[in-house]
C-alpha cells in the first residue's frame, strides 16, 4: 500500500530483512520512481506440447510481433536440448513517467522518464518438478533492459541475449533440484510447482492517456508544497506528483498474447517535525486517480496541508503514551490497514506451502477464523468502492491469469487463498492473484481485501460503544486509532508470529467524561490468532486505504477496505525513536525581530 513507512526501509525489502525476517510488508511513502504495471502468462503442458502449440494470432503491434516471433524461434530450438524448457513467457513494460517534487514554494524535481524493461520466464523439467521449486524459484526470471521504439531487430537482440541467459540459468538450477529433491525429506506438500490455466488472448488498440498539463502542475505543486512555509514547527516537507503512463505486452509458449495499457497519477503530501524528546512525528496524506484531472482540487489539498501541520502541532505537545491492554477503536482506514497487516499476508498462496513460513491459517480450511459476522473478499476486478479509485484493481495478473474474486472468509469460515500459479494442497488453480513488479517471479498477493459486516451500528454510535466497553473492564480509558500510517507482519516460523501497526494519530477516551486527549509514540502489537478473535462489532460505512506493498515479489498497489471496528482488548508498546534535538535554529523568516535601527544606544547610568 502506499501505506507505511517501516523501521526497516521504506521500499521494497532490505537484504537483512529477506535474509532474517522474511516481513510482508506495507510501505507508506511510495512515491519511488519504480514501475508497477502488470506481468502476464499463462497455462501448462508437456514440453513437447509447449513448443509445438500454434502460435497465437499476430499482433498489429511491432514490439508484440517480435516477441512473439523470438519466442517461437526459441522454443522451437531449445526444445531440441536435452533440458529442454515446458514453458517459456517474455512480458515486456513500457513506461513513461513525469516526476514533480516540491518543497517551499520551488521544484526540487522536474523529471520525466521513457524506459523499456523486459522478463524473460523460464521452467525446465515438468509442471511437476521444475527450476523455480522451493528456495530455487529466482532461478525462473532473466530481466534487463530493452531498446526503445520499434526497431524489431535490436528487440530481438537483446530479447536473444537475456533468453540464453536465463537457459543457462535455469538448467542446472533443474539439475540441482532434482539432486536436492532425491536427498532430503519428503515434503509435507507435494504440490507441482507450476498450475495449467488457459491461455488467454487480450490484444487491442492503447488509447492514450488524458493529455497531462505539466506546465499548470507545476505551478501547482510550488503553491501546493509553498503552503508549508507557514508553519515554523514543520522542518520537512514535500510534494510529489507522480504520472504513469504503461503498457504490459505478454506472449508465452502456450499461446498467451496478453496487452494491457494502464495509467495512474499518485500525489504524495508528507510533512515532518520533532518532538522536545527527538521523537520524529510524520503525517502523509496520499491521493491517486487514473489521471491528474481526477485529484482533489487545489483547494482541498490545501487545506489538507493546513489539517496536516495542525495534527503535527498537536502530536509535538502530546504526551508520551504509556504501553496498554484493554479496549480499542479503530476507524475504518485504520482497521482497513490492521487487516491488511494481520490477516492478508497470511492468507498469501505461497506462504501455505513454504516449510519456513509460520502457515498460521494453513490447515484452518472450513474453520472458524474470525468473528461469525465478518466476512472477507479479495476483488480485484472492482474499481471503485465507498466513492473512491481501488488502487488494487487489474485485469490479468502478472502471469496471465485474469483477475477473480475471492471469497477468502465468510461468516468467520476460512474458505480459500490468493493463488498464484504455483499449487498448495487442495487447491490446485490460480485464482488470478499471482502479482511481481517487474524483474521478480509473482507470488499470490493481495488486490483489493475487502471487509464486511453484519453486526454493526451506525458510525456515529461507535465511541459510545468504545466507553461502555471501557466501564464493563473497569479500565480508565480506551484508545481511539484514527490513523494508521502503515506496519509490517512476521511470517516466518523461525520468529515469533506477530504483528506491528504504526499508528499516528491515537487518542486516549476516558470513562469519566474527561476530553479525549492525543497521545504519541504508540505502535499495536500482538499475534493473529489472539488479535482477529477479538473484535466485538463495527461500523456501518466501509473506508478506503490505498497503498503500495512491499513483499517477496516487490511492490504491488494494493487497496483494503473497512468498517471502523471496536476491540475487546487490544495491546500498544511505545515506539522506539530517536534524540536528536529539533532544529537549532528557527526557521527562515520566523527569527526573533531585528533592534531598530534608529534606536540609540542610552549611556550607562552611573551611580
Amino acid at each position: 500500500m502506499n501505506s507505511s513507512k517501516a523501521p526497516l526501509t521504506s521500499g521494497s525489502f532490505s537484504t537483512r530483512a529477506k535474509q532474517f525476517f522474511r516481513l510482508a510488508a506495507c510501505w507508506a511513502l511510495a512515491a519511488q520512481l519504480t514501475g508497477l504495471p502488470l506481468t502476464f502468462a499463462s497455462g501448462n503442458t508437456s514440453s513437447a506440447a509447449a513448443v509445438d502449440k500454434p502460435a497465437p494470432k499476430a499482433a498489429s503491434d511491432p514490439v508484440m510481433r517480435v516477441m512473439q516471433a523470438e519466442l517461437a524461434r526459441a522454443s522451437s530450438d531449445l526444445g531440441k536440448t536435452d533440458s529442454a524448457p515446458y514453458y517459456m513467457s517474455y512480458t515486456v513494460y513500457d513506461q513513461n513517467l513525469v516526476v514533480l517534487v516540491g518543497a517551499y514554494g520551488s521544484l526540487l524535481t522536474d523529471a520525466s522518464l521513457e524506459r523499456r524493461q523486459a522478463d524473460v520466464v523460464m521452467r525446465v523439467g515438468t509442471p511437476a518438478l521444475d527450476n523455480t521449486h522451493g528456495q530455487s524459484r529466482s532461478t525462473g526470471m532473466s530481466s534487463g533492459n530493452l531498446p526503445l521504439g520499434d526497431d524489431q531487430d535490436a528487440i530481438a537482440r537483446v530479447l536473444w541475449e537475456l533468453t540464453d541467459r536465463e537457459y543457462k540459468r535455469a538448467a542446472p538450477a533443474f539439475l540441482n533440484v532434482r539432486t536436492n529433491t532425491a536427498v532430503r525429506a519428503e515434503e509435507e506438500d507435494k504440490s507441482p510447482d507450476f498450475s495449467k490455466e488457459t491461455p488467454e488472448t487480450h490484444l487491442g488498440s492503447v488509447t492514450p492517456p488524458p493529455a497531462f498539463d505539466r506546465s499548470s502542475w507545476e505551478g501547482e505543486i510550488r503553491r501546493l508544497s509553498g503552503v508549508f512555509r507557514k508553519y515554523p514547527d514543520i522542518y520537512f516537507a514535500t510534494v510529489v506528483l507522480q504520472v504513469t503512463d504503461s503498457n504490459a505486452r505478454m506472449v508465452s509458449s502456450e499461446g498467451s498474447a496478453i496487452e494491457t495499457p494502464s495509467a495512474t497519477t499518485r500525489l504524495v503530501m508528507e510533512a515532518q517535525t520533532r518532538a522536545d524528546d527527538g521523537m520524529e512525528l510524520l503525517r502523509v496524506e496520499t491521493f491517486q486517480a487514473p489521471s491528474a484531472g481526477g485529484l482533489p482540487s487545489e483547494g482541498d489539498l490545501a487545506a489538507k496541508i493546513a489539517k496536516m501541520a495542525d495534527d503535527l502541532k498537536a502530536l509535538k505537545n502530546a504526551p508520551v503514551a504509556e504501553p496498554y491492554d484493554g479496549p480499542a477503536l479503530l476507524s475504518g482506514r485504520a482497521a482497513a490497514v490492521f487487516f491488511h497487516e494481520v490477516l492478508g499476508h497470511r492468507l498469501e498462496g505461497h506462504r501455505q506451502r513454504d516449510e519456513e513460513e509460520g502457515q498460521t491459517f494453513t490447515k484452518k480450511v472450513g474453520q472458524e477464523v474470525l468473528p461469525k459476522f465478518l466476512s472477507v473478499t479479495d476483488d480485484p476486478t472492482i474499481h471503485e468502492l465507498a466513492g473512491m479509485k481501488l488502487a488494487g484493481s487489474y485485469d490479468f495478473d502478472n502471469e496471465g491469469v485474469p483477475a477473480k474474486r475471492v471469497e477468502v472468509i465468510k461468516d468467520g469460515i476460512l474458505k480459500n487463498f490468493l493463488l498464484s500459479r504455483m499449487p498448495i494442497k487442495d487447491f490446485s488453480q490460480s485464482n488470478g492473484h499471482g502479482r511481481s513488479q517487474p524483474g521478480l517471479m509473482p507470488t499470490g498477493r493481495q488486490g483489493n481485501l475487502i471487509v464486511t459486516s453484519t453486526e454493526n451500528v451506525p458510525e456515529a454510535e461507535m465511541r459510545q460503544k468504545l466507553i461502555e466497553e471501557v466501564k464493563k473492564q473497569n479500565k480508565p480509558y480506551g484508545l481511539y486509532f484514527d490513523d494508521i500510517q502503515g506496519g509490517f507482519t512476521l511470517t516466518t516460523r523461525s520468529l515469533p508470529q506477530a504483528f506491528q501497526v504504526l499508528p499516528v494519530i491515537v487518542y486516549k477516551v476516558y470513562a469519566d467524561g474527561r476530553p479525549d486527549e492525543l497521545v504519541r509514540g504508540v505502535d499495536i502489537v500482538g499475534t493473529p490468532l489472539a488479535a482477529l478473535t477479538r473484535i466485538l462489532l463495527t461500523g456501518d460505512q466501509q473506508h478506503v486505504f490505498n497503498g503500495v506493498c512491499g513483499a517477496e515479489s516487490g511492490q504491488v498497489p494494493v487497496s483494503a477496505v473497512a468498517p471502523a471496528m471496536l476491540f475487546s482488548e487490544m495491546e500498544v508498546q511505545k515506539r522506539q525513536h530517536s534524540h536528536d534535538r529539533p532544529p537549532i535554529l528557527p526557521a527562515p523568516g520566523f527569527e526573533d525581530p531585528a533592534p531598530r535601527k534608529d534606536a540609540q544606544a542610552k549611556p550607562a547610568v552611573k551611580p
